[in-house]
C-alpha cells in the first residue's frame, strides 16, 4: 500500500491526504499505451501482477481489521520508480472484523466493470473479501494482454466488460 505521510484539514472544504511520491505514476499508463510507447516485459507484469495480490492478501489477512478495498483497478495502482507496484485510493474500503465474513453494504460505489456481482445483485448473498479477489481478476486481464478488456460496440451489454 502506498505509505500515509500526512493530511490537511484546514481551511478547506475537503480533506487532503500527502502520499509518498510515486514516480512512475498509475499502472494504467503502462498496459494501456499505445504499441511501442512503454514497453514492459511479462516478467515484469508478471512480478508487478504478484505484487499486487501479495497487497490485496494483506489487506484481507494481514492487518486486525479486514479492509476491503472494493475499487482494484489500474488506475488505483501506483508505481514507484522500480516498478513496485502498491494499491492506493482507498475512498470506498470499508473495514470489518476478523470474525466476520459479510460485509453489509447500503450503496453500490465503484467502477462498472472492475466490481463484482454480488455488489450489484442483492439476490446472489453478502459481499466478503472475494469481491477484491474478483475485482483484481479485470486488471490481471489487461495487465496480461497489455490493453482494456473493454469493447462498447458490443450486441448484448453483458460482453462490453468481457470481450472475446
Amino acid at each position: 500500500m502506498v505509505q500515509l505521510h500526512g493530511f490537511c484539514i484546514e481551511g478547506s472544504n475537503k480533506p487532503t491526504l500527502i502520499y509518498e511520491f510515486m514516480s512512475n505514476g498509475s499502472l494504467d499508463k503502462f498496459i494501456f499505451s499505445k504499441e511501442g510507447t512503454i514497453n514492459l516485459s511479462y516478467k515484469r507484469i508478471h512480478d508487478m501482477s504478484e505484487e499486487v495480490a501479495r497487497g490485496i492478501a494483506y489487506l484481507h489477512h494481514g492487518c486486525e481489521m479486514k479492509i476491503l478495498h472494493f475499487h482494484i483497478k489500474p488506475h488505483n495502482v501506483l508505481l514507484d520508480k522500480n516498478f513496485i507496484p502498491k494499491i492506493s485510493d482507498f475512498g470506498l474500503a470499508k473495514l470489518y472484523s476478523v470474525k466476520n465474513s459479510i460485509v453489509t453494504m447500503t450503496a453500490t460505489k465503484g467502477t462498472i466493470g472492475y466490481m463484482a456481482p454480488e455488489l450489484f445483485y442483492k439476490s446472489i448473498g453478502g459481499v466478503f473479501y472475494k469481491a477484491d479477489v474478483y475485482s483484481f481478476g479485470m486488471p490481471l486481464m489487461e495487465m496480461a494482454s497489455k490493453r482494456k478488456n473493454l469493447d462498447s460496440n458490443t450486441e448484448h451489454s453483458s460482453q462490453i466488460y468481457f470481450p472475446f
